[in-house]
């Protein structure tokens, strides 16, 4: 189980990762705050759910394959799942912090 600890030091490393070695250019990446990140995380869940809704409504009409309706279903009810745990992670952590004495 993660503890409220082990997130808060997991986003603090999250700052100081540098793109060297992924990028190669060398210079350190800026760092996203938690509000963007979840912002980011919430888009991508509406697209994909668009997305999976667009292949649905060519399935109906005999545009698209079934398999590529499966796939964008599944692809969005992923993203749905992942949002809900970081959710419920939230929500977890902020009712530890609530619990902590003065």
């Amino acid at each position: 189980m993660i503890t409220a600890l082990a997130a808060a030091k997991a986003y603090a490393a999250q700052g100081t990762m540098s793109v060297g070695s992924i990028g190669g250019s060398g210079e350190a990446k800026k760092a996203m705050d938690f509000g963007e990140m979840l912002k980011s995380a919430m888009t991508d869940t509406v697209q994909a759910s668009r997305h999976a809704e667009s292949k649905i409504a060519q399935q109906v009409s005999g545009k698209a394959e079934l398999i590529d309706v499966v796939t964008a279903i599944s692809s969005a009810e992923a993203s749905l799942e992942t949002v809900m745990a970081v959710r419920d992670q939230v929500i977890s952590a902020y009712q530890e912090i609530m619990r902590m004495p003065i």
